[in-house]
């Protein structure tokens, strides 16, 4: 298992979960998808007579009920909860320290997976029979919650402790796009060799991660529970946000395209109300349009606070079909006065991107174009390696 590099970059952007609800006659009522979770009659008997540890947050639902309600008003013996980044309530700012604690409702102990603790330990694991991973995921490989997936995989196979994996759609599963991360920028915001959007479910993931044998020599038990009614062509809108900074389906489309600013001197509107739907940087050649980011909850010290910032406002744009596009990047750093001061952490750019030549690429002024073609041949490579691990009927 190759080391991770980690860079204190953990303060990362990673957008925890929100709720998201569709524009009129823009996505399918999530209702009309049965959810991994839902699917009780294939699970129950799984868990019976074990002690299960459970790794969730918000986004972990049955209908309106939390999944941790609905297995113990059902007599599972849920023993112990593993939380990603954003803690088990989903309301920590993205990158902010996640400590251990007691459950106030059910009094169980609650373990983080963020911070210096990324994977289940043997000694976390100790009397749990079965693990059960149920998080929301938005099919972007820097979210971080697939970096905990990784982790659990890793940890189950260690441990010979047979793991469930709740599916749950991919808003972002119709297309599969960007530059997968080369060898030597493994980190917690791309652990897996994966381009930006991958068009996998959280339950495909898990199988390409553990048959590929990415986290561990030899597989891990896994059984994933399919989600119903769904495929790739499917439009989804998701009924929690993710995470603090993703409130809406617009967000999490364009999260693919504009997340890559993170680094640099452009705010991606945290500190607004429009987060990962404007983008803007303190110079006036950068567009008309304007917004000042403000510290408040889930966004503490956003880039460019107390700033006004000049850019563009995206909230109306058609960013589903968008997909994942790096012109924004390129049109912004073109247009940027001082580009020697455009990166504010090279190296966290180069991990997000998964590789080092985008930037130098960017900085040296070949053209979007030249840029993209560069990663078509590997992309077209993991194309057909996924096709592998689908559970459900592809996009067209």
């Amino acid at each position: 298992m190759k080391k991770i590099l980690l860079k204190s970059v953990l303060f990362l952007f990673l957008v925890s979960p929100i709720a998201c609800k569709a524009k009129p006659n823009s996505l399918n009522s999530p209702e009309k998808i049965k959810v991994g979770a839902e699917s009780m009659e294939e699970y129950l008997p799984l868990l019976k007579n074990k002690n299960v540890g459970l790794v969730v947050n918000h986004t972990s639902l049955v209908s309106n009920t939390h999944l941790l309600d609905t297995l113990l008003s059902r007599d599972v013996a849920v023993k112990k909860i593993f939380a990603p980044e954003h803690g088990f309530r989903g309301t920590a700012d993205a990158g902010a320290q996640i400590n251990n604690e007691i459950d106030s409702k059910t009094g169980l102990p609650i373990v983080s997976l963020y911070g210096k603790n990324k994977k289940p330990s043997s000694a976390q694991l100790e009397g749990i029979d079965i693990l059960i991973f149920d998080i929301q995921d938005v099919g972007v490989r820097f979210y971080t919650y697939i970096s905990t997936l990784h982790y659990t995989i890793e940890a189950a196979a260690e441990n010979n402790i047979p793991l469930l994996v709740f599916d749950r759609p991919n808003p972002n599963g119709h297309y599969v796009a960007g530059p997968l991360r080369e060898e030597g920028f493994e980190s917690f915001v791309g652990i897996d060799p994966i381009p930006v959007v991958y068009g996998l479910t959280i339950g495909e993931l898990a199988k390409m991660i553990n048959e590929e044998k990415w986290a561990y020599k030899s597989p891990a038990e896994l059984t994933v529970i399919k989600c119903q009614g769904y495929d790739h062509n499917s439009e989804y809108s998701l009924p929690v946000k993710p995470s603090p900074n993703l409130p809406n389906d617009q967000s999490v489309y364009l999260y693919p395209s504009i997340c890559l600013f993170e680094p640099t001197q452009i705010s991606v509107g945290r500190g607004t109300n429009t987060q990962f739907q404007v983008i803007g940087g303190p110079d006036a050649s950068l567009g008309e349009y304007s917004f000042t980011p403000v510290d408040m909850p889930g966004a503490n010290n956003p880039v460019n606070e107390g700033i006004k910032c000049y850019g563009k406002d995206l909230t109306d744009i058609d960013a589903k079909n968008l997909g994942f596009d790096l012109t924004y990047l390129f049109d912004f750093y073109q247009n940027f006065s001082n580009k020697k001061d455009f990166f504010t952490n090279s190296r966290f750019f180069n991990l997000l991107a998964g590789n080092s030549w985008i930037q130098e690429e960017l900085v040296a002024g070949k053209s979007l174009e030249e840029v993209e073609a560069r990663w078509q041949s590997d992309l077209n490579k993991f194309k057909e390696t996924r096709k592998k691990y689908l559970l459900y009927s592809d996009f067209n």
